[in-house]
């Protein structure tokens, strides 16, 4: 920078016998003003030749002045003011160095002003050095040298601040003109103003005050006019540069807000370097507190009211330190054989805490860490809560042959674990083929469903969000956490799950998180997503149906399979009365059957009024499929199971009189059969080989045929033993119902049954049957379902029906 010039200006001072001389040249914007101070009169005169002044004396340009005091103390009476006016409209402005001009004035208390007139759109900047120190208006500073900023609105002059030597402001910015001060004391041996006039872009505000820190330092600051006010709504800004390696604590001392009629007072916080978008608080707001690195503070004005318009003012402190009880550790955070990226972040909207990355000089408030590398982690936080990871893991099958032998611990990696970090949450996306299931396991802790209606809550340190989704359609299975009584979801779709952590807790529980829930890829299932529940018989589960806050998907079905414990009855309670929708295509129904040989069945429509409680002796299924509902409707249902002891009694009269019933039965038939037999004699079967007793389609089941063995050839045929459509209807009937109770020991099913259709009887059946099945569908009513089982006698290949008592209950 050049050194600010004035000229032809020539100033001479010349002490001879105590004479001064000041001689200023034409075309120069110098004036000098000699003062005389509250205490001059009749102590010490000015003389200029013959004359006597006692009052102020001004020295224009193209004046010469000599002059003497009649003192030997002038500095305790006298001060002089050198005003300069720079030019910055008619052309460019003498930037640089700002000097003192003239210098060699008599050792008199000495002001300096330099007022820069500049277009409104343009930007002024001082640039000080050493930095300088804001001070209330009428305090001093140590060695009495004082500087004063203001700026003009109009023809109006608004005061920036006053300020001392050594401190943090390094630049004030105004917008349009630029007025400096410089107060000396007549003992001031200050060579240079330390100032220097640059010239920047319009800064669309009325002034910028900026503050650098190098090291540990505190600085008071207040806005523009204080403690008038800032100008009508007006904006100004404090720029704090400081290295990332410190914070900043801002602490509002003072301040009062104006009456406003548009827009409203407040602060604006920054951090350019890091995030574009700014923090808004109103001034009696908790305002930010260990702030790292750079940022900006602003102060926002509004239109006041004309009548009563109050005082926008503000006095703050800003104190800068190096990091207190910060963690200075640096982790190694090793993800070359974990498919996981991680995001690590400083939850605070100020970032007051930076992650440094392999060295201190990369940090940030918010770094990304992929997988497939080493990192070298430093965090950089007063209090380490104030920060988080994110975490997310992608597990994909491509291949069905492969994946089934495989399955996969979903836990929080232990590079993790020793994190002092809080893991907020951590994301499974599983992806897998058409033909492949996906399947959760939590065989130890087993899964618990968040009913907050119910006060089924998850309250501990964890809890998983599982999504559903394919192509055309997404949906939420639920919340889950561990400590239930689910210990395996299947699913068709693919699926995220979350873990969300609650607290520091989290830290203590995580090691039994991590044994606990396994992914296996399974066949194909047609069911949409089946949960198994192996419930203890003390507990009380409440159960909802998936996408609980939309409603189930149309046409999704979705069953649970539900063990009941030895020697219990499991009660279930719907928890709706209806399903509450109106089917617009397909119908809704809820199917619940036992797994059991003589299983009843029960079935409800979308239009029936749902059952409260039914008693379940054995494992059961229940089903609920969606049809698509009308408009604005959707199918959201809750039950309840609850377990009670068994009753022996009741159980040990039910097979007594089951077995006395039977017995009586079969002895009626036995007199019924000898009666017969006496009253008629044998009966011939006479054989005709011209018949083709072999039934079309059967052929080849037996190798031996009819002619080459005795099988065809009967000496005598009893009554029981014709065919059946021999006998009257009554007695197939009868027949029919006939048999020994026996009760159900075999394998329970693991396989999902298949739902009834509701829909009207086919009229293609024979007329008994119709007789037997037709029903209304308001109706409550229970059938037989025929299952037909192959009887072969020799190579007839006739087949025999015989009935299994399977009975539905439709409400």
């Amino acid at each position: 920078m050049h050194a600010l010039h004035y000229g032809s200006l020539y100033l001479f001072s010349l002490l001879i016998l105590g004479a001064f001389e000041i001689s200023l040249q034409l075309g120069e914007n110098i004036t000098v003003k000699i003062k005389p101070g509250f205490s001059s009169l009749n102590t010490c005169a000015l003389h200029e030749g013959k004359k006597t002044h006692f009052s102020e004396k001004i020295i224009k340009p193209g004046q010469k002045f000599q002059f003497t005091f009649d003192c030997s103390t002038p500095e305790k009476y006298w001060s002089i003011l050198v005003e300069k006016n720079i030019d910055c409209l008619s052309g460019p402005c003498p930037f640089g160095d700002v000097q003192f001009q003239p210098p060699g004035l008599p050792h008199l208390n000495r002001t300096f002003i330099w007022e820069a007139k500049a277009n409104r759109r343009v930007g002024l900047e001082l640039k000080f050095s050493p930095w300088l120190r804001q001070i209330l208006p009428g305090d001093t500073c140590p060695d009495q040298i004082i500087y004063n900023i203001g700026s003009r609105l109009g023809k109006d002059r608004v005061h920036i601040g006053t300020f001392c030597r050594n401190g943090s402001v390094s630049r004030v910015k105004a917008q349009g003109d630029a007025i400096l001060s410089l107060q000396l004391p007549w003992d001031s041996k200050l060579a240079a103003s330390g100032v220097k006039l640059e010239s920047r872009s319009s800064i669309q505000r009325l002034c910028i005050i900026e503050s650098t820190f190098k090291g540990k330092l505190s600085a008071t600051l207040m806005s523009a006019n204080y403690p008038f006010g800032l100008p009508e709504d007006e904006l100004m800004t404090w720029q704090f540069v400081l290295p990332s390696s410190l914070r900043a604590d801002i602490n509002f001392i003072n301040y009062t807000k104006p009456n406003c009629e548009r827009k409203y007072e407040r602060v604006e916080y920054s951090l350019p370097d890091y995030f574009p978008d700014a923090r808004v608080l109103p001034l009696d707001d908790v305002q930010p507190v260990n702030i790292p690195g750079s940022f900006n503070l602003s102060l926002y004005g509004c239109d006041q009211d004309d009548v009563n318009p109050g005082l926008l003012r503000l006095l703050f402190k800003v104190v800068v330190d190096y990091p207190k009880n910060e963690e200075n550790v640096t982790y190694k955070i090793d993800l070359t054989h974990e498919k996981t990226n991680l995001t690590v972040y400083s939850k605070s909207s100020m970032n007051e805490c930076l992650i440094c990355v392999h060295s201190s000089r990369n940090c940030r408030p918010n770094v990304t860490l992929e997988y497939g590398r080493t990192y070298f982690v430093t965090f950089l936080c007063q209090n380490l809560e104030n920060i988080r990871i994110i975490a997310e893991q992608s597990i994909v099958c491509w291949n069905a042959r492969t994946c089934e032998n495989l399955f996969f611990q979903l836990a929080v990696p232990s590079v993790l674990l020793q994190l002092p970090i809080l893991i907020e949450t951590f994301t499974w996306k599983i992806q897998a083929l058409e033909a492949v299931n996906i399947e959760i396991r939590s065989s130890t802790l087993k899964l618990k469903q968040h009913i907050p209606n119910r006060d089924q809550r998850c309250n501990g340190s964890y809890s998983y969000i599982i999504n559903g989704s394919n192509p055309g359609r997404s949906w939420s299975l639920g919340y889950f956490c561990p400590v239930g009584d689910i210990k395996k979801i299947q699913i068709k779709d693919n699926i995220t799950i979350t873990l969300k952590t609650f607290g520091k807790r989290w830290f203590n529980e995580s090691n039994a998180q991590k044994g606990d829930l396994k992914l296996f890829f399974k066949p194909v299932l047609q069911e949409d997503c089946i949960f198994t529940l192996s419930p203890d018989p003390k507990s009380k589960i409440y159960v909802q149906t998936p996408n609980w806050l939309e409603g189930l998907l149309p046409f999704m079905s979705v069953y649970w399979n539900i063990s009941v414990p030895p020697k219990q009855v499991a009660q279930l309670t719907f928890l709706n009365e209806k399903m509450g929708i109106t089917c617009e295509k397909s119908r809704a129904f809820i199917y619940i059957k036992e797994q059991s040989a003589r299983a009843v069945e029960t079935v409800c429509r979308d239009d029936n009024v749902l059952p409260k409680t039914l008693n379940l002796r054995q494992h059961f299924w229940i089903n609920i499929t969606n049809c698509k509902p009308s408009a604005k409707q959707q199918l959201s249902l809750q039950f309840l199971v609850t377990f009670q002891k068994n009753s022996d009694v009741t159980i040990i009269i039910g097979v007594v009189t089951g077995g006395m019933a039977v017995l009586v039965i079969i002895g009626l038939l036995i007199c019924c059969i000898k009666k017969k037999r006496k009253g008629h004699k044998p009966v011939v079967g006479v054989y005709n080989t011209n018949v083709n007793t072999l039934l079309p389609g059967r052929q080849g089941i037996f190798k031996k045929e009819r002619k080459k063995n005795d099988s065809h050839v009967y000496a005598v045929i009893e009554d029981v033993m014709v065919y059946g459509h021999l006998l009257d209807n009554s007695a197939r009937s009868e027949m029919a119902e006939v048999g020994v109770y026996r009760p159900f020991s075999g394998p329970v099913s693991t396989t999902p049954p298949s739902p009834p259709p509701i829909r009207k009887i086919s009229k293609s059946l024979d007329q008994q049957e119709s007789t037997n099945m037709l029903v209304t569908d308001s109706e409550n009513y229970t059938f037989a379902r025929h299952v037909s089982e192959d009887i072969h006698n020799g190579d007839l290949n006739v087949i025999l029906n015989t009935t299994l008592d399977h009975s539905i209950n439709i409400l």
